[in-house]
């Protein structure tokens, strides 16, 4: 890796303290464009901090941030479910949460707050789908075997950023019938979206452990090397338009 800036940086959203983690090149004056991630089920763990790093290879100002609060981190499944339906289930604290992390965000030294874009895993896919849908002022949002269920429709027009979702072919946790859903949606919408689709990837396909997890706990999970690399250039391409 290039010679990075990390730190854990503390925020509020309401009553509730979050603890993400920063991400940047060492670089001093220089503008770069900054990025949210949004973690999984299980909170924002080495694998969310590993990402941060990647984008901060690419030149970015990467914040993954804790959508749980106290940087909460689940063990698992029983412990992920309850986290995550806790927080999909206070849909105002969820968009402030995430608006606590974008505000963090475009607050630090050397962000350029007009070159903003959000990525996701899994729930957190449906975290920056969700403000895409509200039309949050990113440029680009890319969820990665993210749900696809809307809890918002949104307004033709209203969409701001141009919407990637990285969706394997063999997920059966987001069966085909949401996919179309989805895709009808942007389309009334009339946003700028694209769903890639990667032949034989099951749910979790960016994650090295998500075969481990997938055997342990009996989910349909898979890490696939060939999906992980494509969709990592897929979001690439679209950084490359949009904020780069």
């Amino acid at each position: 890796m290039s010679d990075l800036h990390t730190e854990t940086v503390t925020y509020t959203a309401g009553a509730a303290t979050l603890r993400g983690f920063l991400a940047k090149p060492a670089s001093a004056g220089e503008k770069h464009a900054g990025v949210l991630i949004v973690h999984e089920w299980w909170g924002l763990n080495d694998y969310m901090r590993e990402r941060a790093h990647m984008l901060a290879d690419l030149g970015y100002t990467a914040l993954a941030i804790d959508m749980y609060g106290d940087g909460q981190v689940a063990s698992d499944p029983a412990s992920a479910g309850t986290l995550m339906n806790a927080a999909l289930a206070d849909r105002a604290g969820l968009e402030a949460k995430f608006q606590a992390g974008l505000e963090c965000l475009k607050s630090q030294p050397g962000v350029d707050p007009q070159r903003l874009a959000a990525i996701g895993y899994c729930f957190g896919g449906a975290v920056v789908l969700h403000a895409a849908r509200i039309g949050l002022p990113l440029a680009a949002v890319v969820s990665f075997h993210g749900a696809l269920g809307s809890f918002h429709k949104p307004a033709p027009g209203s969409v701001q950023a141009k919407v990637l979702v990285c969706h394997g072919d063999a997920d059966s946790l987001v069966p085909e019938a949401d996919v179309d859903a989805f895709e009808h949606e942007m389309e009334q919408a009339m946003a700028d979206y694209r769903v890639a689709r990667y032949p034989h990837a099951l749910h979790g396909f960016t994650n090295r452990e998500a075969d481990e997890n997938g055997k342990k706990y009996g989910i349909p999970l898979a890490y696939d090397p060939d999906a992980d690399r494509h969709s990592w250039d897929d979001m690439r391409k679209l950084f490359a338009d949009t904020i780069a």
